[in-house]
């Protein structure tokens, strides 16, 4: 996250569940499925119950992205002036809290996704779609690059019916741009219970800086991005921030 803004973090019963590899290896990493995993469970490791109230105090917005593997999608929405918070963790199913390994199996039908945090006076909803569209293969059914499965498709889980009507209309528009091969399949649906995901994956990108690499760099995001928008992937010149 971005900030933690004092998030209290409620230990749930029953999400112990012990993940054995060396999470600082540097085997080959093709997809997330082969990565390796974060070491046992522990009390601050545990899926926490964070309110939406929690998340937004008062006067903040929240946005709800799918954009495959969820450590991808935060730093291009944490370079945004004006967004306090960027949360990963898993929405989109009925799964009451699902544990990394749980969603990551399949075994739930929750995708990784991410909470953004922000200031509307300074960061517009707009904005946000922007960078998310740049970030994501949005004609990929199932999956995102090399991830494979329900648990990595692509999703905009609107707030209110004013983020419904903008997320809408700017996915016909991204259709429109003739930039794609086939049709934007990404799910515009009503948000639903997000449950933050474990620690370890909270800014994955900044605490484990060679396994992100390693994991991105193999799974062909950056490369799609780059031969689709040039100079705009991963949305940071919408905004001025540097790649």
């Amino acid at each position: 996250m971005k900030h933690l803004l004092a998030f209290t973090l409620l230990v749930l019963v029953g999400c112990q569940t012990p993940k054995q590899d060396d999470p600082s290896s540097t085997a080959a990493v093709a997809s997330k499925s082969d990565e390796p995993q974060a070491p046992a469970a522990s009390q601050s490791d545990a899926v926490s119950d964070i309110t939406a109230a929690e998340l937004a105090p008062p006067g903040m917005g929240i946005a709800t992205f799918a954009g495959g593997c969820f450590w991808c999608m935060e730093r291009p929405f944490e370079s945004i002036e004006g967004v306090t918070a960027v949360i990963s963790g898993y929405t989109g199913g009925p799964e009451l809290n699902p544990t990394y390994q749980q969603v990551g199996g399949g075994d739930t039908g929750h995708t990784e996704a991410v909470r953004v945090v922000y200031d509307p006076a300074k960061v517009s909803y707009a904005l946000l779609l922007e960078v998310f569209w740049r970030n994501i293969k949005p004609t990929q059914v199932n999956g995102q690059f090399v991830d494979q499965g329900a648990q990595y498709r692509t999703g905009v889980f609107y707030h209110d019916d004013a983020q419904k009507k903008e997320a809408l209309a700017s996915k016909a528009e991204l259709g429109a741009t003739g930039k794609f091969d086939g049709p934007i399949v990404t799910e515009i649906t009503q948000a639903a219970v997000f449950w933050p995901a474990e620690a370890y994956h909270q800014d994955f990108y900044i605490t484990h800086p060679d396994h992100y690499q390693q994991y991105r760099s193999r799974s062909g995001r950056d490369q799609y991005l780059q031969k689709i928008w040039g100079e705009e992937a991963g949305g940071y010149s919408k905004h001025g921030a540097s790649h």
